[in-house]
C-alpha cells in the first residue's frame, strides 16, 4: 500500500510541476504580446515568479517521492519494480532537459522584470512546444520500458 501512495503522490506533484513547464513560456508570449503597457506587463511578471517558484516546490517534490519510488524499496516494504532497465536512464535524462527547460524559461521572465529584451511571440511560440515533444518520450519510456 505505501508504494501506491508514494507513487500517486509522486504523480500529482509531476503534473502540477508539468502544469508550470507548460505555462511559464505562455506567460512570457504575453509579456512580448503586452508591449508597452506597464501595468499589465508588471502582473504578468508577477505571475510568472510566483508560477516559477510554484513549479520548483512542485519539482522538488515529485523528485523526493521520485526517490522513493526509486530506492524505497531498500527501507520501506515495496517492491523492487524498477529492476535493471536502461530505460530510467533515458528518462531521468530527459527529466533533466526539462528541468533546465523550466530553468531557462523561468531566467528569461526574471530578465523580463530587468526590462531586458525578450525573443519574439513567435519565437517563444515554438519554445513553448519542445516540452510537449519531451514529456512524450518520458510517459513512453515509463510505460514501455523498452530496454
Amino acid at each position: 500500500m505505501t508504494y501506491v501512495w508514494i507513487k500517486t503522490f509522486h504523480l500529482l506533484f509531476v503534473i502540477a510541476w508539468m502544469a508550470a513547464v507548460f505555462y511559464l513560456p505562455r506567460i512570457l508570449v504575453n509579456i512580448v504580446e503586452a508591449g508597452a503597457e506597464p501595468a499589465v506587463r508588471q502582473r504578468l511578471e508577477l505571475m510568472g515568479r510566483r508560477l516559477y517558484r510554484f513549479g520548483h516546490i512542485m519539482f522538488g517534490l515529485a523528485f523526493v517521492f521520485g526517490l522513493l519510488l526509486w530506492q524505497g524499496w531498500r527501507f520501506l516494504p515495496m517492491p523492487d519494480v524498477i529492476g535493471a532497465g536502461h530505460w530510467l536512464h533515458a528518462k531521468l535524462g530527459l527529466v533533466v532537459l526539462l528541468l533546465v527547460y523550466f530553468i531557462v524559461t523561468g531566467r528569461l521572465v526574471k530578465r523580463s522584470g530587468t526590462g531586458a529584451p525578450l525573443p519574439a511571440a513567435r519565437t517563444l511560440r515554438m519554445f513553448n512546444e519542445l516540452p510537449v515533444l519531451l514529456l512524450l518520450a518520458v510517459i513512453y519510456l515509463v510505460i514501455a520500458r523498452p530496454f
